[in-house]
């Protein structure tokens, strides 16, 4: 597969990220599926977390049992995932304690914001994928990176709703200008993950932006929750959990299962 062929794969798998986006401009909800909606977003990212801290362990562990034979690597890569986390997860807090005086007890952030830190820890997850896309085309693997390309493609319709559930929340509609830049934001990476993939591969490089999409959702599910209790009785949160983790593991089900 050439390397424009490989590009434009990875293109289609982030630009599906759009087709959830336009749910931020939908109005008339009643509080109910307000919360709701934002509760199922939680239960996508909740699933999105726990699936990229699976893939960015996946080296440090094989690292690890490689240590019994001598080689090096795994000290660099788990310093390297320790850091990744950190530095997503408190850059944002001081980021926004800076930015919004952020006190004990302070409300969430406002919507817009949220679904800007939403966008940036999923266009890093997504760097990611498209790193896996452009590795797979380069050593020839075609079928497998198709399927690859399929499975992130329904994964970021997933993300797209995302990203737009808390602006459901915000009074004035956001703009076609704001979606637009939110969906470059979270699906870009894969395009160009994937245009850096086909020519470069590195371990430590993929499991860096994993733990850096890792401790940016770490900060948003939080926000999430915070927002999530205000609209929410505790069994509609919990249902909401529930049906937003299944709709990611069913996406994932289906990407491992073409991808065996």
């Amino acid at each position: 597969m050439s390397h424009a062929a490989a590009a434009a794969l990875g293109a289609i798998a982030g630009a599906t990220i759009f087709i959830g986006l336009p749910v931020g401009r939908i109005r008339g909800f009643s509080r109910t599926v307000q919360g709701l909606l934002n509760a199922i977003a939680t239960g996508v990212l909740i699933f999105l977390l726990w699936d990229i801290l699976s893939h960015a362990s996946g080296p440090v562990e094989t690292a690890l049992a490689a240590l019994h034979r001598g080689d090096g690597g795994f000290f660099t890569l788990v310093a390297i995932f320790a850091a990744g986390i950190g530095l997503g997860l408190l850059g944002l807090v001081y980021f926004n304690g800076r930015l919004f005086g952020r006190v004990k007890n302070a409300p969430p952030a406002p919507p817009r914001t949220l679904a800007m830190m939403i966008a940036t820890g999923l266009g890093l997850h997504n760097l990611s994928e498209g790193l896996a896309i452009g590795q797979s085309a380069a050593t020839g693997a075609v079928a497998f990176a198709v399927v690859l390309v399929i499975g992130f493609a329904l994964h970021n319709i997933t993300e797209g709703f995302g990203i737009a559930a808390p602006l459901a929340l915000d009074t004035p509609r956001p703009s076609w200008g704001f979606l637009l830049i939110a969906g470059l934001i979270g699906g870009g990476p894969t395009f160009f993950g994937t245009v850096i993939g086909y020519v470069f591969t590195s371990t430590y490089v993929y499991v860096l932006f994993l733990a850096l999409a890792a401790g940016a959702l770490l900060y948003v599910v939080n926000e999430m929750f915070h927002l999530g209790r205000r609209l929410n009785s505790p069994a509609a949160m919990g249902w909401g959990l529930l049906l937003g983790f299944l709709l990611g593991y069913v996406t994932d089900l289906f990407l491992t299962y073409h991808a065996a």
